[in-house]
Formats: structure tokens, sequence, C-alpha cells
């Protein structure tokens, strides 16, 4: 009963939408909610427990194996863009400026929040570490569609649009490297444990990917093709979620060894796994939003330092990163303000290490990062524009007066 009410309010929000009244020159905020799919997730937050009810916590901790499904196919999807052949043709340049974004906004926010952490749930100090690290890594990560949808647009130059859509894209590496560093802190009784179970995932992840390129490789019939995939990626879900490891550490194993091993298969592959990636993720959006606790007060109390800390840690990240790609990727001016959305993949993040790491604290590092990103998410229209409008000129300097002898 309960996943049919999901469904249904997926589907009833679909039809909200694409409906005339988000147009966006009347309700811009809530249309660009909508199409980044946060709108599923407030939708989530009001039915939850601790808001109306609909959904009680039992019902929530019942659709944590669909969670699990959901976080496997957001791995693979992810592993499946990272291209071997072209992670091996960008420059070292293109890296760094990747690091120096990211790893700005990451040790912007990760550092000045661990004494709050520490102070507002006195957890060990490894614990305050790891929580402090993932709320580090879901503000280093960005999503790239504003850049996209301008460029498409003819609002920017297609060359630039790419150069930001390529830094989010890598953006994603540290995100996932944290997380596993995370759990490996958190998801067991010592470090060696927690090391171990994440070994396990990525083992999981690789024979899954191997698999799945041997069975397709020789399948002609589209829809036999897709069948085999969507089974072969609910297994990878399924058994992470059974032996408690991550879904999505999982999946991204099993998506980079397809894209290293699969040949002419990955692309066949990726357009099955394509259409089913929007409602796979609004249902991954929305079960994160159940998930909020409403009545921490000290997670709301952490959010504006949260959304702050990162704000600047994305645009002097920008400036920086600006620097050391000059010459070798083309970005827009003040490229800082093209990466403030934070994208889905950080609420994967948090999802993922509230399932894995449960507790008091790992519930209040979720709390923080669904209420950034929402707030992140309204942000980022306005400072895209910054990118979008010229800079100002600059006045040439006053020469000096020379005087003349008459």
């Amino acid at each position: 009963m309960q996943a049919l009410l999901v469904f249904l309010a997926i589907a009833a929000l679909s039809l909200l939408a694409s409906s005339p009244a988000l147009d966006p020159g009347r309700f811009p905020a809530l249309a660009r909610l909508a199409a980044g799919g946060f709108l599923f997730l407030l939708f989530g937050v009001v039915l939850g427990p601790s808001a109306a009810g609909v959904l009680s916590a039992e019902d929530v901790q019942l659709m944590r194996p669909v969670m699990a499904l959901g976080l496997g196919t957001a791995g693979v999807i992810l592993g499946l863009n990272l291209e071997p052949r072209l992670l091996r043709l960008l420059p070292r340049p293109v890296y760094a400026a990747a690091l120096a974004h990211s790893g700005t906004a990451f040790l912007f926010v990760a550092v000045p929040l661990v004494v709050p952490l520490m102070l507002t749930s006195r957890p060990s100090v490894v614990a305050a570490v790891g929580a402090a690290s993932l709320l580090g890594a879901a503000a280093s990560l960005s999503s790239g569609h504003f850049a996209v949808l301008a460029y498409r647009g003819g609002r920017m130059d297609r060359a630039r649009g790419l150069g930001v859509a390529l830094l989010t894209m890598l953006d994603d590496a540290l995100g996932l490297a944290v997380l596993a560093v995370a759990l490996v802190l958190g998801a067991g009784s010592n470090a060696g444990e927690g090391l171990g179970l994440v070994c396990l995932a990525m083992l999981l992840g690789v024979l899954c990917g191997a698999l799945l390129a041997f069975l397709t490789r020789a399948m002609k019939d589209p829809a036999e093709l897709t069948t085999v995939t969507l089974g072969m990626v609910a297994l990878v879900g399924g058994a992470a979620a059974y032996l408690r490891v991550s879904a999505l550490l999982a999946g991204v194993a099993c998506g980079a060894t397809l894209a290293l091993v699969g040949g002419r298969t990955v692309e066949r592959v990726a357009r099955a796994l394509g259409r089913v990636e929007r409602p796979v993720f609004l249902v991954v959006v929305f079960l994160v939003g159940s998930g909020l606790y409403t009545r921490d007060w000290a997670a709301w109390a952490l959010v504006p330092g949260f959304v702050g800390l990162r704000f600047l840690g994305k645009v002097l990240g920008g400036r920086l990163a600006q620097r050391l790609a000059r010459g070798v990727l083309e970005l827009p001016p003040r490229v800082g303000y093209a990466l403030i959305a934070q994208g889905g993949l950080a609420l994967c993040l948090v999802a993922e290490y509230e399932f894995l790491v449960p507790g008091t604290l790992a519930r209040r590092v979720l709390d923080v990062v669904v209420v950034g990103a929402v707030v992140n998410e309204l942000l980022a229209g306005p400072a895209f524009r910054q990118v979008l409008s010229p800079p100002p000129p600059r006045e040439p300097p006053e020469s000096a007066g020379v005087g003349v002898a008459t």
C-alpha cells in the first residue's frame, strides 16, 4: 500500500511539474525545483513521519530495499559515465582544476563544522570527523544542468557550457571517495571491518559488471538487452542491501567495469538505463525527503553555516580552477557561480551514509544536506545570472598630465 502511495505521489507531481501553472516566468522558484526533482523531495518531507505522518517511520524503514535499488541504479549510471578513453585524454590541469574547486568547498565546510557537530551530538572524534567529511563531500558536489541548459538555449558558448559540465562530472569522484572513507570509519565496529565492507561492495560491483558485459555482448534484441540490464542492476542493489554494504559504491564499480570491458555494448546499456534514470531519481529523492526529521533544531542551526561556507568555497574554488585550467579548458567568467546547484548525488551520499551508519549523527547530516540542497537550488538561479551577465568594463587608468613648455 505504501509503495503504491509513493508511485501515485510521483505521478501526481509529474503532472504538476508539466502544468502551465509552473511557468518559469510566473513561478521561477517552483519551476526550478520541479525541473531539478526537488519538488518531489519536498513532497516526501510533507508526507514523512515528522510532518503530516502519512508515511510512518516503519513505512520508511520498509522502503529501504527500494532505496537500495535506486542507489544501485544511480551508481551504475555514474560508473558508465566514467569513460576510460575520455579520462585518459584529459590533461592534468583539468584534474587539478576540478580538484581545486571541489576540494576548496570540501575544506570550507568540513573543517569548520567538526566542532559544532561534536558540541551538538557529542560523538567520538572519529565519528565527528566522518560526519563532517560527509558534509564536505556533499558541499563539494555540483550540478551542471544550468550550464547545459544555457548553451542549449544559445545563452552560453558551447565550449564553456561543456567545460562546466566536465568539472561537475569530475566532482563526483571526490564525493564517492569521501563516502568510502566515511564508511570505512563508521560502517563497522572498527576501521578494519569497515574497510572490508567497502571492499566487499566494490568486489560485488566488479563481478556484476563483468557478468553483465558477458551476458549482453552478443545480444541484438533491444528488449532482451533492456531486460537483462535492469535485472542485473536490480541484482546489484538487492545483493548490496542483503549484505548491508554500499549499493551506491557497488553500482559505481559495476558501471565502471562495464565501461572498461563492455566494448560496443556500453552505449546500448546506457540507453536502456537512460529510460529509467528520471523515474528512479524521483523515487530516491522522495524517499530521502520522507526520512527528514524536521524537529532537529541542531540540524537547522547548522544549515546556514553549511550553505554559506559552501557558497564561499564554490566562488573561491571557481576562481582557482579558472587559473589552473587557463589555456586548457574553456570556462566562463565567474565560474564559481555556475557551480552553486548541488545536484542529486549529494542526497544519495547522505542517504547511503544514514542507512549504513545509523544514529543521531548520521540523521543530522542527512537533515542538513537535504535542507541545504533545496536552498542551494533556489540560490543557483540568481547566482547563474552572474555568469551570463558580462563583467563591468574596467575604466582606463588616468594618464599623468604632461606639461608643454612654451
